[in-house]
């Protein structure tokens, strides 16, 4: 069986995802954010006190663009994969990477400087730098996804899913009205997706039966 510890939307919602897109039979873990201040018993099961921890016997991962990699390379039937020897899978693993080392990092000092700071220690020059920072970064996928679906391989995989969260972590940070067409577009495509509505709903419906705040983890003082 496998355990996801997820916070509404955070950067767990990708493995999350992942899970849904898969189909695969999981217990989800909902904890209030950030955990590391409001659910310090987390901190035995993830010294980071921080999401996504993903659990699989002794398997037990802490970063969510390597547990896309990890879903899609258990599950190759899937499609979500791209092979060692497919011309592209150095485009493929580039996207994973990039979804979070330079896509959300920037978007993490928004939010920690915009939203989650005291007032005395809110940041708006920090906040305007890495919104530019973050938006110029995207550039690449919107000449990427301007004349094609989906990020590469001609098919959606893994990939989609690590940079998609990006796109929602923008939407809840007021950025989507700066998209490109072509993300516009893509960004519309990943959320007709069934296993991106499950994966909201999955998350809800949890977080209720948990007790736990359905409230996005952006929106969640610190």
């Amino acid at each position: 069986m496998l355990h996801l510890h997820h916070c509404i939307s955070a950067r767990s919602f990708r493995p999350l995802w992942m899970l849904e897109e898969l189909q695969l039979p999981y217990q989800l873990h909902m904890l209030p954010f950030p955990p590391r201040a409001k659910a310090r018993w987390f901190l035995d099961e993830n010294p980071l006190g921080t999401v996504p921890l993903l659990v699989q016997g002794d398997v037990r991962m802490t970063e969510s663009a390597a547990m896309c990699q990890y879903l899609a390379a258990t599950h190759p039937d899937a499609g979500l994969d791209v092979a060692p020897t497919h011309p592209a899978y150095g485009a493929y693993l580039n996207w994973l990477h990039m979804s979070d080392a330079t896509l959300t990092f920037p978007q993490t000092l928004v939010l920690r400087y915009g939203r989650f700071e005291p007032a005395d220690r809110k940041q708006p020059q920090v906040v305007e730098d890495y919104t530019r920072w973050f938006l110029a970064r995207l550039r690449a996928v919107e000449a990427a996804v301007a004349s094609r679906d989906y990020l590469c391989a001609g098919r959606f995989t893994a990939a989609d899913v690590a940079v998609g969260y990006a796109l929602l972590l923008a939407q809840q940070l007021g950025l989507e009205a700066q998209f490109g067409p072509g993300t516009s577009a893509y960004w519309q495509r990943l959320q007709s997706r069934p296993a991106y509505q499950r994966a909201h709903a999955a998350q809800v419906q949890a977080a209720q039966a948990q007790g736990v705040s359905p409230a996005p983890a952006t929106d969640a003082p610190t």
